[in-house]
């Protein structure tokens, strides 16, 4: 090792050893949550005298101005026995003023008033459950990773075994929580237990959250949910069960399909009748080790993925909405800057668009002494119709807190294995580096491997590298540098990747303001990002892009991004962005504005609105999109979105119009039903497509599903023979029921 090599390494292992600066957590003393011998009856009306014996905890204003008492009286209490964890508050509030505008479960956003429980159980200071009640008795739960940093750190899939109840008047709401020890994973010494805690109330009315402890919004938006800066409290006496819960479900249906006939005269329906039971059951292992097992695993209740344009020539990027792919997620989680991943769930049991039946698997998540591990494998079936063969997905993640609590190590390992020897294996070794005070160091290295290629154990031409220096937070000046390569053979079957073969240079610098004080700005933002690709057998420039940013959060909780984006791109191969309209070879450098406003969501009519206009390649381009959500009350929430694109290229005569169109209803009876209607409209697509969702949950763990999927065709004369009007249909009833041991 070289003298210079020595060096660096001492520098940065004595950056990471360094005292936190001004600004991140500090060490105080545990808060000793009482432990109560007295039954709480959990009915939402707070009358036991136990309540009023607890002290309520010191609630700080976090918005819309850090500092000082929340407006509203607030009171929050904590206790424990050895099966629950309970939580209270007596919200009080200006008559007439709490809003509850739904009972569906998991619906947490800003246009309802909340109670929340935040809880890193772990005490790594990395990872947090949430659990949010509203006025109505809604409840949600999520899970939080990576100190909730970035714009999505939550997870809002994760869904566990817990009570709320609720009372209100006009002018006060009351909640009690309970959340099972058995729900909880953590490590308990000789039954003493630290968890990190963060409670907050959010008064969507005024767009007012107060938390405890106090924390400060300079890393933004989701200061409030960060595990780092929980407060540590000290429970005694806890040993977590480890539960059995088996899941069996029964499924029963009709798939149509309208296929063209023999002699190709017209369309012949195809009905395909079916009836099928599987199994999920979840054990826990130790009390911070969990286990599941799916047999004949079904997604017969997710929604549809979400209609979208393609104006680029890479890869569109869906999001993964299977919830046993959700849950606990974070864990498996391997990014490589934007939306490049070393694992993609959808990999699993989808191609091009329809499913794949999945055998079984099972998920082993959790932690072993200092290391969090997560196992995941899943056996896919041969399917005909779709030309694949029989396939073993197999994914095996590490990772352990190293020198200081907000710094990690890890590595990751991927297989794809098909029937008759056709494989695909990727491993990944990454780091965290808290340097000092929020500046942080990620360092990424992949590679991969497979039948068709020879690689070295070390070879740049399969691999796939990143260094990123940030600093984490919002206020004052940021910024975030990185530089990533991907060799020509680096092929992740199990991952996302949109470029071959390149170098990336980025990302961007900004300063922050977070304002005090009654102004109408409580969050401001100015940034230049930037980004250029270069392709490694030439070092030319493939892409680049370069454009000012302002981004401003009102007091309201509106929103404004705009930005002026400057691209440049060298197109080598010839792509089409529709059957008839298309980019030729050629290099191109285009301009555009875009801009984007969210009114307050504490209003009972919100809407989004987007405008992207410019020259784009050879051409022009005009994008709008209209967005506006109703929430009538708290039995019906209707939203839309509209986009509209127009693009012209004038000088090759070619221009195309396309329109997405997405209507979505939700109908809450109570906490218990919930009916949604989700209709979408691609012209490109000449198609409708259109989902029935009924659901009825008694209780936590007893599901009741009635799914309707529609497929229309909307230019039924296209092509000959005619379409028909209905491209193809399905109808299921699902029930589910969760037995715990």
């Amino acid at each position: 090792m070289s003298l210079r090599t020595r060096a660096l390494l001492l520098l940065l292992g004595s950056l990471a050893l360094a005292p936190a600066a001004v600004g991140q957590a500090v060490d105080a003393p545990p808060y000793v949550i009482r432990r109560v011998s007295e039954p709480i009856r959990l009915d939402g009306v707070l009358d036991e005298a136990v309540w009023d014996s607890i002290e309520p905890v010191p609630m700080v204003k976090h918005w819309p101005s850090y500092g000082g008492d929340p407006t509203e009286r607030t009171e929050v209490r904590l206790a424990y026995d050895g099966a629950y964890v309970y939580a209270s508050c007596r919200c009080y509030a200006t008559p007439g003023s709490i809003q509850a505008t739904t009972f569906k479960r998991d619906s947490w956003n800003l246009t309802n008033d909340q109670f929340a429980l935040v809880l890193d159980s772990f005490h790594d200071n990395e990872t947090a459950l949430i659990f949010v009640v509203s006025p109505s008795g809604a409840r949600s739960d999520a899970a939080i990773s990576g100190d909730a940093a970035g714009s999505t750190p939550n997870n809002d899939s994760w869904d566990t075994f817990w009570d709320a109840e609720v009372t209100r008047t006009d002018s006060v709401w009351y909640a009690e929580m309970r959340i099972p020890i058995s729900s909880l994973r953590f490590q308990d010494q000789g039954g003493d237990v630290e968890m990190g805690l963060i409670t907050y109330r959010l008064i969507a009315s005024k767009n007012e959250m107060a938390t405890y402890p106090a924390i400060e919004p300079k890393w933004g938006f989701w200061s409030f949910a960060k595990p780092s800066r929980a407060q540590t409290v000290h429970m005694t006496g806890l040993r977590s069960r480890n539960p059995v819960q088996v899941t069996p479900y029964v499924l029963a249906g009709v798939g149509q399909d309208f296929l063209l006939n023999a002699d190709t005269t017209g369309y012949a329906r195809i009905d395909n009748p079916s009836q099928d039971v599987g199994l999920d059951v979840k054990y826990g292992v130790t009390n911070n080790l969990t286990l599941d097992v799916t047999v004949n695993t079904d997604f017969a209740q997710v929604e549809a993925d979400d209609q979208q344009i393609n104006l680029t020539r890479f890869s569109l990027f869906f999001p993964e909405k299977r919830r046993f792919f959700q849950e606990r997620a974070s864990i498996f989680q391997y990014d490589l800057g934007g939306s490049n991943r070393l694992f993609y769930t959808r990999r699993i049991g989808l191609h091009q668009g329809g499913e794949v039946r999945l055998l079984g698997g099972a998920r082993l998540v959790g932690r072993i002494g200092e290391w969090d591990v997560g196992l995941l494998n899943m056996q896919a079936a041969r399917d005909d119709a779709l030309d694949l063969p029989s396939e073993n997905f197999g994914v095996v993640r590490l990772r352990r807190q190293v020198l200081n609590p907000y710094s990690y190590v890890g590595g990751i390992a991927t297989s794809r294995l098909a029937e008759g020897g056709g494989y695909n294996v990727a491993y990944g070794l990454d780091g965290v580096l808290r340097l000092f005070g929020d500046e942080y160091l990620t360092l990424n290295w992949a590679q991969t491997f497979d039948d068709s290629l020879s690689s070295g154990v070390v070879d740049l031409s399969s691999a796939r590298l990143r260094a990123l220096w940030e600093r984490r937070r919002f206020d004052g000046f940021g910024y975030q540098f990185s530089v990533a390569r991907a060799g020509r053979d680096y092929n992740p079957e199990m991952g996302f990747e949109l470029r071959d073969d390149y170098t990336r240079l980025g990302d961007r610098l900004f300063y922050g303001r977070v304002f005090r004080g009654k102004r109408s700005v409580q969050r401001l933002q100015v940034g230049l990002d930037g980004n250029v690709h270069l392709r490694n057998v030439d070092g030319a420039v493939e892409t680049s892009e370069i454009s000012p940013t302002l981004e401003v959060t009102f007091r309201s909780g509106a929103t404004l991004v705009a930005r002026v984006r400057r691209s440049f791109d060298d197109v080598l191969t010839q792509f089409a962005l529709t059957p008839q309209v298309g980019v030729p070879v050629g290099e191109y450098g285009f301009t555009s504005f875009e801009v984007t406003h969210n009114t307050s969501p504490a209003r009972m009519l919100r809407h989004r609105t987007a405008l992207n206009t410019g020259t784009y390649y050879d051409g022009r381009r005009v994008t709008l999109s209209l967005g506006p959500t109703w929430s009538a009350s708290r039995f019906l929430e209707l939203a839309a979105t509209y986009q509209v694109n127009w693009v012209q290229f004038g000088e090759r005569g070619q221009e195309f119009t396309a329109h997405v169109a997405r209507l979505r209803a939700e109908t809450t009876l109570n906490t218990r039903f919930t009916l949604t209607t989700f209709v979408q409209y691609n012209s490109l697509a000449d198609g409708v497509t259109g989902n029935l969702r009924f659901r009825y949950t008694p209780r936590d763990g007893r599901d009741f599903y009635l799914v309707v999927n529609e497929g229309m065709n909307t230019d039924r004369y296209r092509v000959e023979p005619t379409l028909p009007f209905t491209s193809s249909r399905t109808i299921l009833l699902k029930y589910s029921h969760t037995f715990q041991f």
